[in-house]
């Protein structure tokens, strides 16, 4: 083992955002309804596929549910599929028990869940690709698609994660996630998603899509109906407000950022490359940026990260971790290496399940981790510890970090540096 560099005292760092605003999710929804035109379209009877995703939504339930009442109260009979690619273990048990997780159930919201992961060809794109789509929406007079509108982790551009990606691959199913993933290492990913979203949107009846946007406190800040013919126009703009809101961290550069938790509920990718500044294709983790990355000049630039455990609600599903350079024994040990394969596989991404130097406990991790950046003034080393990279309100700095930080009116330093603490296992108390 190489030589072990101090542990640096750490000073709780606060940034400061603008306040949530406080929305009645129920009339918002109700409004947004009505205003863009879309009841007006729906037949009394109707069944309407109401599809839902994977993701940590704030207000998700409550979202899902104003829009089943809205349709409802206009005379469809909805119904929700799981719309989550090859998420859940791709199969309907796995789908349906991650929806259960955030209080989307047939019980709680009175409506059936129709989890199967079959799917129909619809058309073909690129000279031959394939497009396909569950087969329980396209049994359904329409499609209605409930999605968080953001900047997406594995790519950059006028396209992110929201309605679009939805159609493409959240209601492709694993085939679909796979044909999509497949075209995008041909054709990039921007182009492949917007290309089989343009064939779902003229071949399925699609109704409209339920755009939410988050702020820095991950809470709803707005959520839009885009009628069919305005949902790829209205993503562009809401992304663009989408990654202003994005919680980011203060620093350029870090030498060891410690992440306590990561998850498929957090990010697509466990841990958000917007946030880490690291590409799930691949990164450099050179000591010195000497300009010829093959990746890029992501910021921040972060040396080394240590990711402690894994989420509750990811089930095991450790996609992202390879994106990592230390890892703890219980962390591996909590894995479920099929779905976490699963997900690797279908979206190409290899790095992403790839598991790092592990060791038995937070304090060795750390320790080894710091050991790794060969400096030669320890005491200068910036290490930053985070909750996840969802929740970026409060961090933990050390000191050289901090100096840094001095003078900035929307940060404040609270209290002063104090050692780690570990519990008697020698794992970090809680964040």
């Amino acid at each position: 083992m190489q030589t072990q560099a101090p542990i640096p005292r750490m000073i709780e760092v606060r940034q400061t955002y603008p306040p949530s605003m406080q929305l009645d999710i129920r009339a918002l929804v109700a409004e947004q309804l009505a205003a863009s035109g879309v009841l007006e379209q729906v037949k009394p009877g109707a069944r309407i596929a109401v599809g839902v995703g994977s993701r940590g939504i704030s207000n998700l339930r409550a979202i899902v549910k104003a829009t089943l009442d809205g349709l409802a109260a206009a005379g469809a009979r909805p119904f929700i599929v799981p719309a989550m690619g090859s998420h859940g273990g791709a199969t309907p048990e796995g789908q349906t028990a991650v929806l259960a997780e955030y209080g989307v159930t047939a019980e709680s919201l009175g409506v059936p869940v129709e989890a199967s992961m079959a799917v129909r060809k619809i058309g073909e794109v690129f000279g031959g690709r394939d497009v396909v789509f569950s087969d329980a929406a396209l049994d359904a007079d329409a499609v209605v698609a409930v999605n968080r509108v953001k900047p997406h982790t594995d790519f950059q551009g006028a396209l992110g994660s929201g309605i679009q990606k939805m159609l493409a691959i959240g209601f492709g199913k694993r085939a679909g996630a796979s044909h999509v993933h497949r075209a995008a290492a041909n054709e990039g990913y921007v182009e492949a998603i917007s290309e089989y979203a343009r064939v779902i949107l003229e071949t399925v009846p699609v109704l409209c899509g339920v755009a939410i946007v988050e702020d820095q406190h991950h809470q709803t800040a707005e959520i839009e109906v885009l009628p069919r013919k305005e949902i790829a126009e209205g993503e562009r703009r809401l992304l663009a407000l989408a990654d202003a809101l994005l919680p980011r961290l203060p620093l350029d550069e870090i030498d060891l950022l410690i992440v306590d938790k990561m998850g498929k509920d957090i990010s697509g990718t466990g841990m958000d490359t917007n946030v880490i500044g690291r590409d799930i294709m691949g990164y450099s983790a050179l000591l010195h940026d000497n300009g010829h990355s093959p990746f890029g000049n992501r910021s921040p630039l972060i040396h080394r990260i240590l990711v402690c455990a894994l989420s509750e609600a990811t089930h095991g599903n450790g996609t992202g971790l390879g994106l990592a350079d230390f890892a703890t024994s219980r962390l591996v040990k909590a894995l479920d290496l099929r779905a976490t394969y699963a997900n690797g596989l279908t979206s190409l991404g290899l790095m992403g399940p790839k598991i790092p130097i592990h060791f038995d406990t937070d304090r060795e991790a750390i320790e080894q981790a710091l050991g790794t950046l060969a400096s030669m003034h320890p005491e200068r080393l910036r290490v930053v510890r985070i909750a996840n990279t969802l929740q970026l309100e409060k961090l933990l700095v050390s000191a050289s970090c901090a100096e840094a930080l001095k003078g900035r009116a929307d940060l404040t330093l609270a209290g002063i540096a104090e050692e780690m603490r570990f519990d008697a296992e020698g794992n970090l108390l809680p964040f």
